[in-house]
């Protein structure tokens, strides 16, 4: 049934219609939408009992985006619950408001319930229409959802975005890697939705039992949950072994799906027309953050634009991103040099040098498509210092620690364990052991 709130939130102008020329508008004709939408959802988010003190001195119409930065930042553990479940509710409307549960992976001690309206959902699915829009996504494609239908919101809103696109969708979830392959042949699967270390995981399985993926039906995968589909190794990787062009999306629990891949597979474009970007740097000088110039690194701070029920104002997603409002793409949306670089809070300073996890699963990729690794961060004084784990014989670890040496002028002691005793995974891939904190 729908909602009297979701009645008036229904009003509010959130399609971007003609994706064509969505893309194609100048920066004053987007900054002119955001400034539209930011007002409404404001005055909806001022209405809310988590925002009611955060927004009350805020003065309603904002006259520009540069009063975006009076308002408070928000950080993830700000919006954890104070209670577990459904009472631990974020944002404070009442249960028969909300149609959509899922939950964040309980890094922060228990999961953070993430609750939608159908009106939110629905939002939801209008930001996916520009991920498929990328991946040319048509009702002809027959889509294999790759990964486990559980609490995690993961591909929940793409396998519905999908089914309003018209494509046909096989959802993979409770059945083993070697039979959702197997699906993918049965059913001539033109489109795979999965991480990439899964999507190379699967290059690993369809090897052993003698499957030429390249030859399959599989045209395209649209790739989440972790950095790496805009990064050249993993990228040329999975689309070597599936003959496959690779889509690169990016999105969180608690912001939406904000990013879709750029047309060469080199980055990524934010969603502007739905989101408000800010690349910010911090640093014991500027504690609240200062705009960083195009192209200088910085973090990820959004606003989503259209999530009535639970709005993220000034969230910061903790991603490391390279972005150029200058760019030379179609798509003039913001544009983020290599998608998501890394985590802030997974960055560590070897032998002062700065390494992100995901630079070093680049290498590794670069160096073997399909091996299982395990990085350990130490700290020995006042130093950090990184060794890894990996299924590769002793000879090509030594070759693995030489080419550390080469692309990042530092010393990475390589370890080879067994066949099959590091832990594989289909959702965010946890590689990383911190046992600085131990």
């Amino acid at each position: 049934m729908t909602t009297p709130l979701d009645n008036e939130f229904a009003q509010r102008d959130l399609s971007d219609h003609n994706l064509e020329a969505c893309w194609k508008l100048e920066r004053q004709q987007i900054e002119s939408i955001q400034l539209k939408r930011l007002n409404r959802i404001l005055a909806t988010a001022k209405e809310l009992p988590f925002y009611r003190d955060r927004l009350a001195e805020v003065a309603l119409p904002l006259q520009s985006l540069e009063q975006l930065a009076e308002i408070p930042l928000l950080e993830k553990h700000q919006m954890m619950p104070a209670e577990i479940g459904l009472a631990g509710k974020i944002f404070g409307l009442p249960r028969s408001q909300y149609a959509r549960y899922h939950q964040t992976s309980g890094t922060s001690g228990f999961p953070m319930p993430v609750l939608d309206t159908p009106t939110d959902w629905q939002w939801w699915l209008e930001c996916w229409r520009h991920v498929l829009h990328a991946a040319k996504v048509t009702c002809d494609d027959v889509a294999m959802m790759a990964f486990s239908f559980g609490p995690f919101i993961g591909f929940w809103s793409a396998s519905d975005a999908l089914v309003q696109s018209g494509a046909l969708v096989i959802p993979g979830g409770g059945v083993s890697s070697e039979t959702r392959l197997q699906m993918i042949l049965d059913h001539q699967c033109t489109l795979v939705c999965c991480t990439p270390t899964y999507a190379l995981h699967l290059v690993a399985i369809a090897e052993r039992l003698d499957i030429d993926l390249a030859s399959s039906s599989v045209t395209r995968l649209i790739v989440a949950g972790e950095p790496g589909g805009s990064r050249p190794e993993i990228r040329a990787r999975i689309e070597a072994g599936w003959g496959a062009k690779v889509i690169d999306h990016s999105g969180a629990s608690e912001i939406g799906a904000w990013g879709f891949g750029s047309e060469d597979g080199s980055g990524l474009h934010v969603i502007e027309t739905q989101f408000i970007a800010e690349r910010l740097h911090f640093d014991s000088s500027s504690p609240t953050g200062r705009p960083a110039q195009d192209g200088e690194e910085a973090e990820l701070v959004l606003t989503g634009l259209g999530r009535w029920g639970g709005p993220a104002i000034r969230y910061r997603t903790g991603d490391v991103i390279r972005a150029s409002v200058n760019h030379p793409h179609q798509c003039r949306f913001l544009y983020l040099d290599g998608g998501v670089l890394g985590r802030c809070d997974d960055m560590m300073v070897v032998r002062g040098v700065n390494v992100f996890p995901s630079s070093i699963e680049s290498i590794v990729r670069s160096f073997d498509a399909t091996t299982e690794f395990r990085m350990i961060v130490d700290k020995v004084g006042q130093m950090d210092t990184l060794s890894l784990e990996t299924e590769l014989s002793q000879d090509r670890c030594k070759q693995l620690a030489d080419l550390f040496q080469k692309r990042l002028a530092m010393r990475v002691d390589v370890m080879p364990v067994e066949q099959g005793t590091l832990p594989r995974f289909e959702a965010k891939s946890r590689r990383l052991v911190d046992r600085r904190k131990d």
